[in-house]
């Protein structure tokens, strides 16, 4: 089992030098597009992240795979980067390499990430509220919204922006009531 502290260790400088990669091919944005695609697939398939993660199975057969799974529509670029991660032995790491890389990518933007986390899907009014609000608090040029949906919400939401969080839930408001109701 890989640590989260020694996984951040790893994927910090990996992320970096394709951030540098990509500044100087202007493809910041591209790349960024196509690391949240890969942080896709990568969360919804154990499988994929098993094989990839398997030191028993030959870098050329992972190396085969990742051509085959990218395509052509993926810049050359990232392609040989996860190339040159298998090479080093450090294509485990992909997931968490790409959520720096986005980390990274959105503080090069000046971008805040708020991950909403609400019973019920949100609309499109309710979900420019939440990027209205986040603006708000930080200041920030750009909001990149994340939802989850947590039916134990009962209703209402909750949001994390950095280390803030407004909990306008239900469960929320019942526990606050019951802290109320027992300390008093």
């Amino acid at each position: 089992m890989k640590s989260n502290a020694a996984t951040a260790e790893i994927a910090q400088p990996y992320a970096q030098a394709l951030l540098s990669i990509a500044q100087s091919h202007n493809l910041t944005e591209e790349i960024g597009t196509d690391a949240r695609t890969l942080i896709n697939l990568l969360s919804g398939s154990g499988e994929l992240q098993n094989f990839l993660d398997n030191p028993f199975i030959q870098p050329d057969n992972k190396k085969n795979l990742l051509k085959q799974l990218l395509g052509e529509g993926v810049s050359p670029y990232l392609r040989n980067f996860l190339l040159f991660l298998v090479d080093r032995r450090r294509i485990a790491f992909l997931e968490a390499i790409l959520q720096q890389y986005v980390a990274l990518l959105r503080e090069l933007n000046q971008t805040v990430l708020a991950e909403v986390t609400s019973a019920v899907p949100l609309t499109e009014a309710q979900l420019q509220a939440v990027k209205e609000k986040a603006l708000a608090i930080t200041k920030a040029r750009e909001v990149e919204i994340a939802t989850k949906i947590d039916r134990d919400l009962i209703g209402g939401v909750i949001i994390k922006v950095g280390s803030q969080v407004i909990d306008a839930s239900l469960r929320g408001q019942l526990r606050r009531l019951s802290l109320r109701l027992t300390s008093g």
